[in-house]
């Protein structure tokens, strides 16, 4: 299990990145719970413009190193700035496997260029 100060700066790192990328329209909820497969993970309703930020509370041993809360932080923070992108995208031909694909491409390219 991780401390709960990972959950507190994750919270805070999240919410300079809302701030840096002007998502200040959106209704930001933060959870510390399990999550399988995931160091942390967004949810989001483009209709409500309401968003649930998940960080995982239960890493393995060997994942523990790998575990970095701010950079966790900034790329689900890029996810939220795609999110009306991957919405319309996948409204279209394009199927939703792709657009998830190309959505991870882009936030990751983000990722690497924000600080």
């Amino acid at each position: 299990m991780e401390t709960h100060k990972d959950f507190e700066d994750f919270k805070k790192y999240f919410t300079e990145y809302q701030n840096k990328f002007g998502l200040n329209g959106w209704q930001v909820y933060f959870k510390y719970e399990k999550i399988d497969g995931s160091y942390a993970r967004i949810h989001y309703s483009l209709d409500d413009m309401v968003a649930t930020v998940k960080l995982n509370s239960h890493l393995h041993k060997d994942e523990k190193p790998f575990n970095d809360v701010k950079e966790h932080a900034k790329h689900e923070a890029l996810h939220l700035l795609t999110a009306r992108l991957e919405y319309n995208g996948s409204a279209r031909w394009v199927s939703k496997a792709e657009m998830d694909e190309s959505s991870e491409e882009l936030v990751n390219k983000l990722g690497r260029l924000i600080d």
